[in-house]
This record gives structure tokens, sequence and C-alpha cells, in this order.
């Protein structure tokens, strides 16, 4: 058989590799703490659950339309409006399984061999792999450790020619877990106000996911940007429903409809049962959810003091998300090296810095998506790998 040359640029994610290599090791007796894959290890919240038992019953078996269930986009759009205070049409909301095919959509309409495309590097290892899929130029915009893994906005600038088609901006970031607070945000939009032929696609996955009290500024409070700007987000994280394969994109009125028969061409639509779980989890009681942010909040802290407390270890402090990514340089071992020790030897899984960018070859991230009980066996474990 001959396959498209195409297929062949597609790459993975590295993670998942991690965590099958780990499954394995346990299938082979050895004990595995699990610090790689970005997934919370709290349930779903029961009143979401219940939701769900509920439609079923109610007989939600079938198709839904291909955008979403209206009531659902209604509830998007209420979410924003009371989160950031702007209107959104509900005709301009796509609700998609999962928060991927937002990146696979918004790179597919703007990507072809004649384009540039700006991610951030480290970054989400799916925009690099998609970008490369369409033919597009990928071009890195390297987050810098002394910038605190924010964006430098004149190395931004810098990036920007008349092949640029899209730019992704992650924020909070994985696999860094910086977080750029309005100021830095304003700056981005005012620069991007200079170049309107550039779409952006803002990847706020992790929007609700802010530590220190600190407010998430969206893309969508700046008007100047709506008529390009594409606003990806979801359930998976902030509402540990990660398998319910559940996600939102906001869209510009002026491409929604090419995001929409992508939709009819892939899937269809999303799962009827968990649009009516998605209904639930934002309109329903919100307890469990600061419970959760409040206790990786507290993980954030547990696993920061003690990378640092390894004299072979920088940690940047997380601002956001769930993730941890110390430098390891004085090691000695490169990321790569490092994490597969850790799993090999040692029994923690973790992923190499490679694995979201070239700029990352010195660095290691952790999931601290577990508990503070395995984080502390964790370190424990691999304090005798790295003093």
């Amino acid at each position: 058989m001959k396959i498209a040359e195409s297929i062949k640029k597609l790459s993975t994610e590295s993670a998942f590799k991690v965590f099958q290599r780990s499954v394995e090791l346990e299938k082979s007796g050895k004990k595995i703490i699990h610090l790689s894959l970005g997934q919370p290890d709290f349930a779903t919240p029961s009143n979401i659950v219940e939701a769900a038992k509920k439609a079923l019953d109610s007989g939600y078996h079938g198709y839904t339309p291909s955008n979403g269930l209206i009531q659902l986009r209604n509830a998007v759009s209420k979410d924003a409006l009371r989160r950031y205070n702007v209107d959104v049409d509900p005709e301009n909301i796509l609700i998609v399984p999962g928060g991927k095919p937002i990146i696979f959509f918004s790179i597919l309409i703007f990507g072809d061999k004649n384009s540039e495309i700006i991610y951030p590097d480290p970054g989400f290892p799916i925009y690099k792999s998609v970008i490369d899929y369409t033919g597009a130029k990928s071009v890195p915009l390297i987050l810098d450790e002394q910038d605190n893994f924010e964006i430098n906005v004149d190395k931004m600038i810098s990036l920007f020619n008349d092949k640029t088609r899209l730019i992704i901006i992650n924020n909070p970031n994985n696999p860094t877990g910086a977080f750029m607070k309005k100021e830095k945000m304003d700056k981005i939009a005012e620069a991007l106000e200079k170049f309107p032929n550039i779409a952006i696609l803002s990847d706020e996955i992790y929007s609700r996911l802010i530590f220190d009290n600190q407010e998430m500024p969206s893309m969508l409070q700046y008007p100047n940007l709506k008529d390009r700007l594409i606003v990806l987000d979801g359930w998976s994280k902030t509402f540990c429903m990660t398998g319910w394969r559940l996600g939102w994109g906001i869209w510009p009125k002026s491409i929604i409809s090419f995001a929409n028969k992508l939709a009819v061409n892939d899937h269809s639509c999303a799962n009827a049962v968990s649009q009516i779980a998605g209904i639930e989890a934002l309109k329903g009681d919100q307890e469990e959810v600061k419970k959760i942010l409040k206790e990786f909040e507290e993980r954030r802290n547990l696993i920061f003091e003690k990378l640092n407390s390894f004299k072979n270890v920088e940690c940047f402090k997380p601002g956001g998300a769930f993730y941890a990514f110390p430098n390891i340089s004085k090691s000695n071992m490169t990321g790569d090296e490092f994490a597969t020790e850790a799993l090999e030897t040692y029994g923690v899984a973790l992923v190499s810095g490679s694995s979201f960018g070239n700029s990352a070859k010195n660095f290691v991230r952790f999931s601290f998506a577990n508990s503070k009980d395995n984080i502390l066996k964790a370190m424990e474990i691999l304090s005798k790998m790295v003093n």
C-alpha cells in the first residue's frame, strides 16, 4: 500500500507513550507513581454524573446538531458573560469531543504550504504536529525560563511576516504552568492589533485552574481581536471530565461555518449524554470545583518546595494548570535521560521536556494531578537520583 506523505508528518503526544510504558512496567510487577498524564485524579463531581444518568434515562441516545445542543451553547455563552463580562453569540460556539478538535480545525483552516503558523515552544506537542501535517511552516515562539516562560512580545513581533496566518497562545501554559496576568495579555493584544491579518488561537483549557486568587484574563476581553479570534476551552481539566470528551470553541462569525463543516466530516456531533452533563457542570453547584482548585494549589506548593530542595534541580513556581517544569541541567542529564531513569530505575513516571519542543531539552514535566501522598513518595524516591 502507498500512504499519503502528509500522514507521516503527524507526531504524537509523549505523555501517552510514557503512560503506556508505565502500564507495561506495572504488569511486570513494578510499582509506578504516575506524574506524567495531564489528567486530574479526582472523580467527576457527583452532580454531573447524576445529570448524565438522567440524560440516559430520558432518552438522549441519538445525534445532536453538529455544533452542539443549543442548551449547552447557551450555557457556554452565559459562562463567558459571567466570567469575562463578554457577550458571545451561541451561534459562534462549536461543541466538540474534547479540546483537540479545535486545535486541529483551526490549523487546518489556516495552514497550507504557503503559510506560517507560530506556536509556543515549549508547548503542547499537538500544535506543531498538526501544523506540520498541513504543510505549513511551523515557527516556534521560544518561551524562556528567564521570562517565567511568558511570551516575550518583542520576540513574538519579530516572527511576523506576510506568510504568518495564525498564532497560538496558551495561557496557562502546558507544560510549564506559566500564567500570564492581564498586564502581559494587554501588551500581547496591543501588539496583535497592529497585525490585522493574523488570526489567533487562544488555548484557555486551564482557565479555571489559576492559583493565588489571581483572575484569568481571556483573549475574549479584547473587542478589537474578536473578528479573528478562536478561543478553546472545555470540561476535561476543570471538571475532571477527561474521559467524557467534551470541549468548546468560540469562533469568529466569518469562519464558524468552516469549523462546523469539519465537525460534520470528522465526528458528526459530540456525545449527547456528555453534552447534558456539560450543562450541569457549568450551571450546577461549583463547590466541588473550588475544593479541587484548593487541593491543586496545595499540591503546587508542595512539589515546588520539594523540587527546589534538590541541589541539582531548579523549578519555576507554576501560576496555573497542574504542571511543574524544573530545569535539571545541573544533574548532568538531559531531560530524556532524566525521565527514562526516573521511570525505569525509580518507578516515577514523568515526561521529558523535549516532548514539548527543542528549547526544553534540559527540563522535565511533572504533573501534580496526583495525591500529596504520592507526590511526597515520588520526591523521596527521586531525591536519591538528584542529590
